[in-house]
């Protein structure tokens, strides 16, 4: 094991995931912010902190050159760079290697091959992985699109060749709905990833999102089963469950296994996860793209299989073998995380940061809270909403939800707006309940079955 000091290029719980996962290792941490992070949960708990710049995430948590200079000087081993922000820029990772340093991550060869959506899917296709039709390479030419476009069917799917995080998308039901949405997801794209690169997917209609998490040590790669991702609102996920609830186990077998071909074909180094659209009607998937980092929802796995992705990510950096092989690796119950944002449903998904007035986090076997709050925090405006990650784990999905309501119940953060009361909602509802939902689910349903007064007025009654 080669690493000895981590700088950690991120903010937030996963700033705070990943010093604890060091410290457990015996690695010192050096964790980087901005100006207004200057007080976040994450420096209280590092070894050493360095401002970077202002709060400006492109002056600060985007600056390559900053972050770079901050580890230079904090004399770190290792670099890891979290999700989001640079987690997946093959420049960075690159920087950090040519700095002398441990990116811990794949290679910056292997991001800028599955970090391009449009590549990743050439490598899925030559893995035997079966892909959503569409694109077979990057669109710039508006003629050509249309042509796509044309043979793919509507409804289709507009979609950034790099990044992710539901941003550079577009769904359009029509040729007229194409042209004004192409352009407008091309500079969304660029905006939020420096790269305007565009690909075309069909719409698999009432698709499941199913992800693979893999590990791989650069020789050998392993799976740990599947992780179901369908309840979003505008693309971006809002609870997440290991496993997914209404997998066949010969497809569960299929998908596993293929992400397992996919990660072993480039060689892969590290945490991933290969994403997957699930036909249930057809009993089909597709591969949709591979995210080269630590996923958000990585605690569900976590929580099924026993395994520390991210002491397991480290200690491959490190030069270390994977300490499971896929004999080792079973699935033990199940797992559901809801994403806890500053933001009020009630006021449609209106952002409300401000400053944590009273914190009270349930306890129990099985229950956990990844955060960077505690009482007295102010929440920043400049970044991302997410709070924390309610996960909670149980020996069946019936009585995982009987557990999860009791812990959302118990989840008080006082002083600012949250989306406990949609958690709430959703954990009693008959659909959710059946695993009776898919990618296009939740906005629907909120318009229909969500009243925000009622479970608030549970969750106030629960807390008094």
């Amino acid at each position: 094991m080669t690493i000895r000091s981590i700088l950690i290029a991120n903010r937030g719980e996963i700033a705070v995931r990943i010093i604890r996962a060091a410290k457990a290792l015996g690695i010192r941490t050096v964790q980087v912010h901005s100006a207004a992070d200057a007080d976040m949960l994450a420096v209280k708990l590092a070894d050493e902190a360095v401002n970077i710049g202002p709060p400006s995430a492109a002056k600060s948590y985007l600056n390559i050159e900053r972050i770079i200079e901050a580890a230079k000087s904090a004399g770190v081993d290792a670099v890891h760079p979290g999700y989001g922000f640079l987690s997946e820029n093959a420049g960075f990772a690159r920087a950090v290697t040519d700095a002398g340093m441990i990116f811990i991550g794949p290679s910056a060869d292997a991001i800028s091959l599955l970090g391009d959506k449009v590549a990743a899917r050439s490598v899925a296709a030559k893995a035997g992985v079966p892909t959503v039709p569409g694109s077979d390479g990057r669109i710039e030419d508006m003629a050509v699109a249309r042509d796509i476009i044309a043979e793919t069917g509507f409804p289709a799917m507009i979609k950034a060749a790099a990044g992710g995080g539901g941003r550079g998308i577009r769904i359009v039901d029509t040729m007229e709905d194409f042209e004004r949405q192409f352009p407008l997801a091309a500079a969304e794209a660029k905006a939020a990833f420096g790269d305007g690169g565009l690909y075309i997917e069909k719409v698999i209609t009432k698709a499941r999102h199913v992800e693979v998490q893999i590990l791989g040590d650069g020789e050998n790669a392993v799976h740990c089963y599947e992780r179901e991702c369908s309840l979003q609102r505008r693309r971006q996920k809002v609870w997440e469950e290991a496993p997914s609830c209404r997998l066949p186990a010969d497809v569960r077998t299929a998908l596993c296994e293929s992400a397992v071909a996919l990660a072993k074909s480039v060689g892969y180094k590290g945490a991933g996860t290969v994403e997957y659209l699930y036909d249930e009607d057809a009993g089909e998937f597709y591969f949709i793209e591979v995210n080269t980092r630590i996923q958000v929802e990585h605690p569900v796995t976590e929580m099924v299989t026993g395994i520390d992705l991210v002491q397991e990510m480290i200690r491959v950096a490190g030069g270390e073998k994977l300490s499971v092989t896929q004999d080792d690796i079973a699935l033990s119950g199940h797992a559901i995380e809801c994403r806890i944002n500053a933001e009020d449903p009630a006021k449609g998904f209106m952002p409300g940061p401000g400053t944590v007035a009273k914190l009270v986090v349930p306890e129990g076997e099985g229950i956990r809270f990844d955060t960077f709050l505690y009482e007295g925090y102010t929440v920043p405006p400049f970044y991302d909403s997410l709070l924390g990650k309610l996960i909670v784990h149980a020996e069946s999905r019936a009585a995982c939800l009987k557990k999860l309501e009791a812990a959302l119940s118990g989840l008080h953060i006082e002083g600012l707006a949250t989306t406990i009361p949609l958690h709430l909602a959703l954990c009693r509802d008959e659909a959710v309940a059946e695993g009776a939902f898919h990618t296009r689910f939740l906005e629907p349903w909120l318009e229909t079955h969500f009243n925000p007064q009622t479970p608030a007025k549970v969750h106030e009654e629960a807390s008094s």
